[in-house]
Formats: C-alpha cells, structure tokens, sequence
C-alpha cells in the first residue's frame, strides 16, 4: 500500500512511472479476472486505490 506522504516527496517524473505501472498492472489483474486465474480479489481494489492517491497527488502538485 501506498501511503499518500511517501508519494508527496516524489517529484512529477517519478509520479507519471508510478501512475503508468499501476495502470498496466490494474489491466493485468483486470484480465487475470475476467479468464478466472485471479488469485486475491482484493488485489484489484488496492491497485485502484493506489492508483487514485498517485493521481491525487499528481494534481495536487499541478495546481500548485
């Protein structure tokens, strides 16, 4: 898990990675869903949720 802190002492480069990797790890578990080799469900929902605090992140430092 991802704590919103730790991301705020990233800066932006680092921030747009983050996003990109959770992203395509979301799209993963999203097709390990759907072919029915998902093995933690939970997973999928942490993924989104981390994924919201990068972007959150994200545009807090854009509109400051």
């Amino acid at each position: 898990m991802l704590k919103a802190a730790d991301l705020r002492e990233l800066d932006r480069d680092e921030l747009l990675e983050r996003e990109r990797e959770l992203s395509q790890q979301l799209f993963a578990l999203r097709l390990q869903k759907v072919t029915g080799q998902l093995e933690s469900p939970a997973k999928v929902q942490q993924t989104k949720r981390d994924l919201a605090r990068v972007l959150t992140v994200l545009r807090d430092k854009k509109a400051s």
